[in-house]
Parts: C-alpha cells; sequence; structure tokens
C-alpha cells in the first residue's frame, strides 16, 4: 500500500510511524523546512498519547527530550488554590505527563519516521487532489504530481485536505484567545508542577523547567483578534504586565522574562461533517481542533487507529470508515470539553467568583471520575503486515493484498 501524508508536524510524523508499522510505503510532504510550529511555543502530552508513543516505540525518546510534570494546581485571579491534582493523569496511573518544546516532539517524531522508512520531502504544498479508480492523485504547489492508495491531510487547522474532501468545509474562527509564551528566570516554582492561574484577563500557565528557567503562557481573553505586526517584545510584556496587573505571581513572573516568543491568536473550528471518503482522510488539527491541553495525544491517538482500522479491514474505504466511526465520539467529547475550559479562561467578574467557589469542591471530589474517560483510554496495540492483512488498490471490485 503506498500512502501519501501531508503535513510532516506531530499528526503527519505520529501517522508515517504507525503507517511503516503495518508496511505502508509512505511519503510524507511537508510545506515548511522546519514544520516544527512557533520557536518557543511548548506543549503537554498525557498519559493516552505517551500510551501511544510507547505502542508506536517512541516514547523513551519524547521523555528524554522533555520533562515530567506530576502535578497541575488551578489558582484563582486572588490567589487562593482551586485544585491540585495529578497532571494529565489518574492518580494511579505511574506515566507522568511530559512537556516539551513543539520542535523537539516533531523533531523526536520526524527522525523516527525516517528511520522506520518513511519518505520526508519539504518545500511542497498541497494545492489539489483527485480520487481515481485505483487511488489517489495529489498536486503541490511546484507542479509535483504524486499518486498513492491513499492520503492523509496531516496540514493542520487551516487544512488544504479538509476543503479537498469538502469544498463547503468549515473554516476556523477566532477563539476569543491569543497566546503569547516567554521563558522567566530566578523565580522560585516547585518542580514538577504545571500551574495554571484564571487571571481577570485570561489565563496564565507557568511550570519550572529542570535548568531552572521558568517556561509560561499567556492565554489572553480579547474580544477582538489584536494586531500582531510590528510589536516589539518589550511592548507586548507592557501589555501583559497591564493585564494581569491583578495578579501577583503572574506580575513577578513577567518582570523576571528573559525572552518573549510571538503572539498566536488562538482558533476554534466548528465540528467537521465531512473527514474522510473512500482514499483521503483527516487526521489531527484538520479534521477536529480540540484544544485543551490535547491536541497533540489526540493526533497521536488519531495515528494508531487509523494504522490499525486500515490494516485490519478489508478495503482501504472500510478501514476509513471504521477510523471515523471510532474517532468522532471521542473526539466531539473533548470538544465539548475544551469549550468549557475555554469558558472559564474567558470568564467575567460574576463567573470568576462562582468558579472560586465551585472548582475546589469538584477537583476534591470528582476530577478522576470526571477524566477517567480521557486519561485511561487505552486503544490497544498495532499488528504487524505478518499479524493483520492489509488491503491496497481495489479494482473491479476486488482487493488485492500488495507486496511491501
Amino acid at each position: 500500500m503506498k500512502v501519501i501524508v501531508v503535513g510532516g508536524g506531530v499528526a503527519g510524523a505520529a501517522g508515517a510511524i504507525a503507517l511503516r508499522r503495518i508496511g505502508a510505503e509512505v511519503t510524507v510532504y511537508e510545506a515548511y523546512e522546519d514544520p516544527a510550529g512557533q520557536v518557543g511555543s511548548f506543549l503537554s502530552l498525557a498519559s493516552n498519547g505517551l500510551r501511544v508513543l510507547d505502542e508506536l516505540g517512541c516514547l523513551e525518546e519524547v521523555q528524554r527530550s522533555g520533562f515530567d510534570v506530576a502535578r497541575q494546581r488551578m489558582w484563582g485571579s486572588s490567589g487562593k488554590l482551586l485544585g491540585d491534582v495529578p497532571r494529565g493523569r489518574l492518580t494511579a496511573d505511574p506515566l507522568h505527563s511530559v512537556t516539551l518544546m513543539r520542535a523537539d516532539l516533531v523533531a523526536v517524531l520526524r527522525a523516527r519516521a525516517a528511520r522506520s522508512g518513511a519518505r520526508i520531502v519539504t518545500g511542497e504544498r498541497l494545492v489539489g487532489a483527485v480520487t481515481t479508480q485505483d487511488g489517489v492523485r495529489a498536486e503541490f504547489a511546484s507542479g509535483r504530481v504524486a499518486e498513492a492508495d491513499l492520503l492523509i491531510g496531516a496540514d493542520g487547522i487551516w487544512s488544504t485536505t479538509r476543503t479537498v474532501l469538502d469544498p463547503s468545509a468549515p473554516a476556523p474562527a477566532y477563539a476569543g484567545l491569543y497566546s503569547i509564551s516567554g521563558v522567566a528566570e530566578n523565580v522560585g516554582v516547585e518542580q514538577g508542577t504545571f500551574n495554571m492561574v484564571f487571571a481577570r484577563n485570561g489565563a496564565f500557565i507557568h511550570l519550572p523547567a529542570p535548568d531552572g528557567s521558568l517556561w509560561w503562557s499567556a492565554q489572553v481573553a480579547a474580544a477582538e483578534r489584536p494586531e500582531l505586526n510590528g510589536v516589539g517584545d518589550a511592548e507586548w510584556l507592557d501589555r501583559l504586565s497591564d493585564l494581569y496587573r491583578f495578579e501577583e505571581l503572574p506580575q513577578a513572573i513577567l518582570k523576571a522574562t528573559t525572552s518573549v516568543h510571538r503572539p498566536t491568536p488562538m482558533h476554534v473550528l466548528p465540528e467537521v461533517p465531512v473527514r474522510h471518503n473512500d482514499r483521503i482522510a483527516l487526521v489531527g488539527d484538520a479534521g477536529h481542533p480540540v484544544g485543551a491541553g490535547q491536541g497533540a495525544s489526540m493526533a497521536i491517538e488519531d495515528a494508531l487507529v487509523l494504522a490499525q482500522t486500515v490494516a485490519g479491514t478489508a478495503t482501504i474505504a472500510d478501514g476509513l470508515r471504521r477510523y471515523d466511526q471510532r474517532r468522532r465520539a471521542r473526539i466531539a467529547k473533548l470538544v465539548r470539553s475544551a469549550a468549557s475550559n475555554r469558558d472559564a479562561k474567558t470568564a467575567g467578574p460574576i463567573a470568576r467568583r462562582l468558579n472560586d467557589l465551585i472548582m475546589p469542591i469538584f477537583f476534591r471530589h470528582f476530577y478522576e471520575k470526571a477524566t477517567g474517560w480521557l486519561y485511561s483510554h487505552d486503544l490497544g496495540t498495532l499488528s504487524t503486515p505478518t499479524e493483520a492483512p492489509v488491503r491496497g488498490r481495489e479494482s473491479g471490485g476486488r482487493s488485492t493484498r500488495p507486496a511491501f
């Protein structure tokens, strides 16, 4: 089976690894030389995503590229502790959440994909694709044309593949938040703890890195999408200092900041009605940007399930239908959870006071039950070509098994 993967970020690289594991011939086409995302941005992987990385053989490399974060603490604007829970896992799970730079995660996954035999081509942007009787043909801005049995759209929230599948597909919309991150020095915060302050003007996240620095990210509530160009680091820090003037610790962190990374508007995407046809499927943010700290983990889950279903069904079309069936309900539930999370970050003064009263009760008595479905989810193992049939090109209603 020959596969084109469009996008070489987290979703695309993980998809390439999983598809190589079932014996597919995989080529990844990536528009950028370095698809790691904005410089300096960081992300966290929860236990559900880490278990998939273990199945894909990448867990130890990812853990070495980041650091464990055992606990998560939520704080009110007044400095009141609202909750202290395990970070990205259930209490009994020894697999701690890992935080790392997005660039480092992409680098690990791309290197593993290349070692597994995937071909990675950079500088190629998809402009169109059509399905044929025998497969799919992809066209790129350079004029390159590639043909395969299957095309995977892992090209992010601004996905071209999504509009290839459905020209009337929904477009991303500004979410009422923008994010700006940085690094501070000489701020004493307990190691191994992820902290989120529900501030008056948006959430403020901070956690200490092993080198003694402190990574932070401000998710600023702003009804109108801000103008981001032409604003220097010093001006951004001044703006943030004013926005977070009511919160003592964020103020101290901003004053101790030594570097600032460019801001990014945050976007939401309505439910995508068409996520696949008989030869094309979406993974990761191309089909469902979820937020809530689960974007990377959900993309990695997608990769495993896609490979499982394609390997375990009679035809590629059957596999893609099964893939969508297995993923749709879980993603929809997480999207609803992410919306609640986003609402808490943009809450007004009355809602914030209610949160200060309700959140301690929730985290103390209901957190484990409320998150069990997310963190304990087990997708199982990935069969090798000798363990499960993988069907390639269909012709005349019959399927033939390719020689891998």
